[in-house]
């Protein structure tokens, strides 16, 4: 278990900017590749109206370079370029052997002091980088950072002919976020929490007919190996964790959930949105989700949803934002809280 609750000097998120890659795709797409699948009618598996997909050829460094216009128009090309940390997640790397970051850098035309490609975050990512670049910056590593997340998998691992046929394939959708992070007392980062779970290290695994390992050669396409046994462990550790990390956060801050002006998390499905909604307290209109027009966008989640939710002016200045999610089968997860300072 990790946690960052110190405030000195204080270090706020200033802002977040996404990219949605092309247009939505409809439930129809899917529909249409259906066969006989034991997990079709699995709860896990309700396929959202609408995704986006990203095109072939697109990289993790395209889908950054999209998402962080909005930040460039807003705080200037300077604060982005002159970022001292950068920190990166990338749900299906370009290269199996490295991340992104290096790549994105470069395009954006930064020369960072540290670069960081988080692997281990998962749909958590974006609270866990929020963590590291908290830390980098009240330790006087620098005085801003970008953290960059990337989901880009449902356009390529999802929609392989040989996947698309699946009930997993209709869930996840593509996109691509960045948040601004810097020493400041403007939105300040209340409190973080972030905790690791070896236990369940391992639990989600690709599954490939006839059984190979990812990276050798041979027929068949990799998917997620669920399982209804699978499926009953995850759904049973993500209704625990993500209230377990929130309560966490909030009664360090001192905030009841109950009284948190929004809550924002990850969203693998409805009925992780339902219940975590209900264990925390709060009613549908303080919670945000773009599950119906974006599917699940794994790490890409959270910074999607709370952009969502100050466009449509859900939440304004000094209101309490709760982030919260968990990641793979249970291995990871974490809460942030932030005092939102709105968009300028």
């Amino acid at each position: 278990m990790t946690t960052a609750s110190f405030a000195n000097p204080p270090v706020s998120l200033l802002d977040v900017s996404v990219h949605l890659p092309g247009e939505p795709i409809g439930a129809e797409y899917y529909a249409q590749y259906a066969e006989s699948d034991a997990l079709r009618d699995n709860r896990m598996f309700r396929a959202p109206r609408h995704r986006h997909h990203v095109s072939p050829g697109t990289t993790a460094a395209d889908m950054v370079e999209r998402a962080v216009q909005g930040l460039i128009e807003r705080h200037g090309e300077e604060m982005v370029r002159g970022a001292d940390v950068l920190i990166t997640h990338t749900q299906l790397p370009d290269m199996p052997f490295y991340g992104a970051g290096g790549a994105i850098a470069h395009r954006l035309g930064m020369a960072p002091r540290h670069v960081v490609d988080l692997h281990n975050g998962g749909c958590a990512a974006f609270i866990l980088g929020l963590s590291l670049a908290r830390m980098y910056l009240a330790s006087g590593q620098g005085r801003t950072a970008l953290v960059a997340v990337v989901q880009n998998a449902a356009g390529q691992i999802f929609d392989q002919p040989g996947v698309r046929a699946k009930a997993q394939a209709a869930v996840p959708g593509d996109g691509a976020a960045v948040g601004l992070i810097a020493v400041s007392d403007v939105a300040p980062i209340l409190d973080v929490e972030c905790r690791t779970y070896g236990e369940f290290a391992g639990d989600m695994t690709i599954a490939v007919d006839p059984p190979r390992l990812w990276w050798q050669p041979g027929p068949g396409e990799g998917c997620i190996g669920f399982t209804e046994a699978k499926i009953t462990k995850v759904l049973a550790r993500g209704n625990r964790q993500v209230p377990e990390v929130s309560y966490a956060v909030c009664d360090r801050i001192g905030v009841k959930t109950h009284d948190v002006d929004l809550l924002v998390t990850n969203q693998p499905n409805r009925v992780f949105l339902r219940n975590w909604r209900e264990a925390l307290e709060l009613p549908p209109e303080r919670y945000v989700d773009t599950f119906d027009e974006c599917g699940n966008l794994f790490a890409a989640g959270v910074p999607v949803n709370l952009d969502r939710a100050v466009s449509d002016g859900k939440v304004a200045a000094g209101d309490v934002v709760l982030m919260a999610a968990f990641a793979h089968a249970g291995d990871f997860a974490g809460a942030a809280a932030v005092r939102w300072g709105g968009r300028h």
